[in-house]
């Protein structure tokens, strides 16, 4: 009944046309055209005003409905400048390869059976998000949802909607209640989804049971974040510590039924028992697995042992030469690789994605006075970061550990820098970084709000503004590392012999001020300032001067 109306309308419209002009038909179109760019200038802002609709439809429970809302508001943790590079980032020829294998949009190798996710490597599609309002405001359960659905979409899923619960505490057995896991389901039949990401690390008989309801895939913020690592991951070093990562936390994960596991009955059980005849061995192919599982993660953890001492010579061979050491560390998609390539022309790769960089880059680079020193870009921190990476990367983290100074690099246009501060100091207090001299780097400053930029200078004591995109603020970074990074402070005249060019060649290595030279028939005469461990050995050849 209600399709006739249309038929018969269209049909009208169709003999209509016929008798229009050229022109009629040009304004209708030019019509056309602009009510689809106001349509799409309206979609852009419509994200804020339908939240705040959900808000007033319900006091308990937020559901961000469509992709729009749950990937396009101003929390998104992917940024939404226009230019993602500058002219310092390089070719970034790892960036057109990476693109080269984004997945395609309706293509899917999902099996039918869910059991078996365990065991075959995780393939992102159609995800819906779920999240708890536990604590702290609604803005910030929303927020940490948009950046699930920022970490989704690095996993090159397409996020469809997404359901924030208010709830104290997570459901021992669905982690949602009842009757929000149902609504969950009909979200899901709804947007043929094939995926629910929880945004909290479920337990397996949270996950098992929730599953159970919404009838597809469930999976966690955790394993979300190691598939990310795993994508990324180039070095030999950084996939053994990703997959080991992916091993502990599947672990205690492993499950299964069917023919295949070869249950044990263990006598009658019911009709369906056969008694004699009908008992196996017991659940042994999970026992295997298990048992695989551990020496792989062994093997894995004497590779990884096995690497670190060629990363503690290079660090050793820094010391030698008393070079000091800088390290950039902040959340993911700060701006940290863009940081590196501005100070160093560097060239790594740079993406608008969370976890673009795993690799830890080290580069020289040198004060306004000439003074070298090292430049390492680690990986990026985020809210609630999976201890298992923590643990795998903490040989890599050892880079921050070992530094002289820390570059804190924070998006200061993010809706909530002061949470990525937060979770960055957490983590560096767990790798024992806490005590070393820190700069707050508040980048992005060109895309950030004013009143935000006060606020985290007021919040901040030491800091600087900057832009790594535009190269606001560089001079000033620039001046403030040359200040706070050790410095020689020891002066002294010395007449070198000309047998001694060994001393000279380390003066001229090393962290050394070297003031003036002179060559004279005795010796090379130098004015330098140098640490207190090289004093001792240059005491013996020092003059009065």
């Amino acid at each position: 009944m209600t399709n006739q109306p249309r038929t018969n309308h269209a049909k009208g419209n169709e003999h209509s046309a016929q008798d229009l002009s050229a022109q009629d038909i040009q304004a209708v179109i030019d019509r056309i055209l602009a009510k689809e760019e106001a349509a799409a200038a309206k979609g852009a802002s419509s994200g804020s005003s339908a939240r705040d609709q959900s808000q007033a439809d319900d006091g308990d429970t937020a559901q961000s409905a469509g992709r729009g809302t749950v990937a396009g508001g101003k929390a998104l943790a992917i940024s939404e400048l226009a230019e993602e590079h500058s002219e310092f980032d390089g070719e970034q020829r790892d960036l057109e390869e990476r693109r080269a294998l984004r997945r395609v949009g309706g293509l899917s190798t999902e099996l039918e059976d869910v059991t078996e996710v365990e065991y075959r490597q995780l393939r992102l599609e159609r995800v819906v998000l779920a999240g708890l309002w536990s604590e702290g405001t609604l803005e910030d359960a929303e927020n940490s949802l948009h950046e699930l659905a920022a970490l989704a979409e690095t996993a090159g899923s397409e996020v469809l909607d997404g359901v924030v619960q208010r709830r104290l505490k997570p459901d021992a057995g669905t982690f949602l209640g009842s009757g929000k896991a149902q609504e969950l389901k009909d979200i899901v039949a709804a947007t043929g989804a094939d995926t629910v990401i929880v945004d909290s690390e479920l337990s397996p008989s949270q996950r098992r049971g929730l599953e159970d309801i919404v009838k597809v895939k469930v999976i966690d913020r955790t394993a979300l974040i190691l598939d990310i690592f795993a994508q990324h991951a180039k070095s030999r070093e950084g996939k053994a510590q990703v997959e080991l990562a992916q091993l502990e936390y599947l672990l205690p994960r492993l499950r299964g039924w069917g023919e295949s596991m070869s249950r044990q009955a263990g006598g009658r059980v019911g009709a369906a028992g056969g008694g004699i005849g009908s008992r196996g061995p017991g659940e042994t192919k999970i026992e295997l697995d298990r048992r695989r599982i551990r020496t792989r993660m062994a093997k894995l953890r004497r590779e990884i042992a096995g690497m670190k001492p060629a990363r503690e010579t290079k660090r050793a061979n820094r010391k030698r030469n008393e070079v000091p050491s800088v390290a950039i560390a902040g959340y993911t998609n700060a701006g940290k690789s863009s940081l590196l390539n501005r100070l160093t022309d560097a060239g790594v790769l740079v993406q608008n994605a969370l976890f673009a960089t795993l690799d830890p880059t080290v580069r020289r680079a040198e004060t306004p006075d000439g003074l070298p020193y090292t430049l390492a870009d680690t990986v990026g921190f985020v809210r609630s970061l999976p201890t298992q990476l923590v643990e795998a990367f903490r040989s890599t983290l050892e880079e921050v550990a070992d530094a002289d100074l820390v570059l804190h690099v924070v998006d200061a246009s993010h809706p909530d820098p002061e949470g990525q501060i937060a979770a960055v100091r957490e983590v560096l207090a767990e790798v024992d970084a806490r005590k070393i001299p820190e700069i707050i780097v508040l980048n992005k400053a060109d895309a950030a709000d004013p009143f935000v930029l006060e606020r985290l200078r007021q919040r901040e004591p030491r800091h600087v503004v900057v832009s790594a995109r535009t190269g606001l603020g560089m001079d000033a970074l620039r001046a403030l590392i040359s200040e706070s990074i050790p410095r020689p402070h020891v002066a002294l005249t010395i007449l070198i012999p000309y047998s001694r060019g060994d001393l000279l060649s380390r003066l001229h290595e090393s962290s050394s001020e070297i003031r003036s030279l002179e060559h004279t028939a005795d010796g090379t005469l130098a004015h330098v300032v140098v640490r207190d461990e090289f004093v001792a050995e240059l005491e013996p050849f020092a003059v009065d001067g």
